[in-house]
C-alpha cells in the first residue's frame, strides 16, 4: 500500500495553511503538522454519501451515537480504555479543549504548568486566560527526552498550579511516556492536588517498537483528575473537519469542562462527524500502513540529519515531526538557515528553543528525499 502515500494530492492550489506561507517561493514547507497523504477512502465515501444526501442542517454532537460507538470501539481495540460514553465531550479542536480547561480548572489569576517545548497554542493558551504559564522542562535521559520531573514536583507545590497540562505523546520531542514516568505524574498531581489535561492527539502514531501509549484517564491514578484530549485528525489528516473529544471520567470535572465551553465553543461540524466515525471503525488496515511508511520516513530523517554538520537529532518514538538541534550550526537564526536552503519548517523558537527546528515527515518518501537534499547541499 505504499503507493497510497508515495502519490500525495497536488495542495498549492487548494488555500492549504502549510502550503500558503511559502507561495512564490522555492521552500518546501515542512511546518505544520498535517500530512501531505490522501486520506482512507472510506473516509471519503463516507463524506460523499452525507453530501449526496444533501442536508447539512443541525446534528447534535452528543446525538450522533454513530460516532459515540466508534470511539468507543476505538479506545478499546487500540488502547484497552473501555470508556463510558457519557465520558466523552466532543469539541471542535484540542486547541479550544485546552483553553476550556484552562478556564475551568484554574483561579483567576493564577498559574498552569506546561511541558516545555511545546507548540505554540498550548504555550499561549495560560497567557489568553490570564494565567501564568510556568515552563517545565524537558531533559534527556539516556539519549531520550522526557519531563523534568523535579521542575514538576517543585512547582506543583505552588497553590497556584492547579493545573498541569501535558502533551503526549510529547510534541515536540517525539517521547511516548512509559507507565513508570506517567506514575510519577499521577503521584505529583495527587499529593498536590492538581489537574492534569493530557493531549494526546498523536497517541495512534506510535512509530518505536515495544513502544505503548497510555491514556491518562484509563489510569486508575488519574481517572478522577484528568481531561484526556484526543482526535483522529493528526492519524487520519482531517484537522481541516474540525473534530475532537475530550474524555473525562470525573463528572464533577466533565461539567466544570463544559461550562468552560458553554456559549463559547461551537459544536463539532457535521462532516467532522462522520470523518471520525469512519476512521474509527472502516481504515485499521490504512493505518497500519501508514505507521509503516512513516516509520520509514523517520528512519530516513534521522540518519539524513544527524549526518550534516551542525545539525542533530534523538529518534522519535511517536508522530510524524522530527525535533532537530541546529546550535552546532553556530548561526544566529537557524529558521533563516534553513529557509535560505529552500526548506521551511517549523520555527523552534516559537516552541520556546530558538536554536531547534521541527520538521514534518508526513509526506511523500520523494518529497522528504528533496528536504532533505536541501538542507544537506
Amino acid at each position: 500500500m505504499s503507493q497510497l502515500f508515495d502519490h500525495t494530492p497536488d495542495r498549492t492550489q487548494q488555500h492549504s495553511f502549510k502550503w500558503e506561507r511559502y507561495k512564490g517561493k522555492d521552500i518546501l514547507p515542512a511546518w505544520v503538522a498535517d500530512t501531505e497523504f490522501r486520506c482512507a477512502q472510506p473516509i471519503l465515501d463516507a463524506l460523499q454519501a452525507r453530501v449526496e444526501h444533501g442536508n447539512m442542517g443541525y446534528v447534535l454532537p452528543g446525538q450522533f451515537q454513530p460516532g459515540i460507538e466508534a470511539i468507543q470501539r476505538w479506545l478499546k481495540d487500540k488502547h484497552d480504555w473501555q470508556v463510558e460514553s457519557n465520558w466523552i465531550v466532543w469539541m471542535p479542536g484540542v486547541v479550544p479543549a485546552f483553553n476550556a480547561a484552562c478556564k475551568a480548572y484554574s483561579k483567576p489569576g493564577g498559574k498552569v504548568m506546561v511541558q516545555s517545548p511545546n507548540y505554540p497554542p498550548l504555550l499561549a493558551a495560560p497567557g489568553l486566560n490570564g494565567l501564568e504559564r510556568v515552563d517545565i522542562g524537558t531533559v534527556t535521559d539516556n539519549g531520550r527526552p522526557t519531563l523534568d520531573f523535579e521542575a514538576l514536583a517543585e512547582h506543583a507545590k505552588d497553590p497556584a498550579c492547579s493545573l498541569f497540562i501535558l502533551c503526549n505523546p510529547m510534541n515536540p520531542v517525539g517521547s511516548v511516556l512509559t507507565q513508570t514516568e506517567l506514575d510519577r505524574v499521577a503521584d505529583i498531581c495527587e499529593q498536590n492536588d492538581v489537574t492534569l489535561c493530557s493531549d494526546e492527539i498523536h497517541c495512534d502514531l506510535i512509530l518505536e517498537p515495544g513502544c505503548r501509549h497510555l491514556p491518562a484517564g484509563r489510569d486508575s491514578a488519574l481517572k478522577d483528575r484528568s481531561v484526556t484530549l484526543m482526535a483522529a485528525s493528526k492519524t487520519f489528516n482531517i484537522a481541516g473537519l474540525g473534530a475532537s473529544f475530550a474524555v473525562i471520567p470525573d463528572p464533577k470535572l466533565r461539567r466544570k469542562f463544559t461550562q468552560a465551553a458553554a456559549g463559547i465553543v461551537p459544536w463539532v461540524n457535521l462532516l467532522g462527524l462522520v470523518a471520525t466515525q469512519a476512521a474509527f471503525t472502516q481504515c485499521d488496515d490504512w493505518h497500519q500502513s501508514q505507521l509503516a511508511y512513516l516509520k520509514e520516513n523517520r528512519d530516513l530523517v534521522v540518519s539524513a540529519i544527524n549526518a550534516i554538520d551542525g545539525l542533530s537529532m534523538h529518534t522519535p518514538e511517536a508522530t510524524f515531526l522530527a525535533w532537530v538541534d541546529a546550535s552546532g550550526l553556530g548561526v544566529d537564526n537557524v529558521q533563516r538557515w534553513a529557509e535560505e536552503k529552500g526548506v521551511g519548517p517549523s520555527p523552534g523558537v516559537d516552541f520556546n528553543a530558538p536554536q531547534h527546528f521541527r520538521i514534518n515527515f508526513g509526506c511523500s518518501r520523494a518529497m522528504l528525499q528533496d528536504i532533505l537534499a536541501r538542507l544537506a547541499a
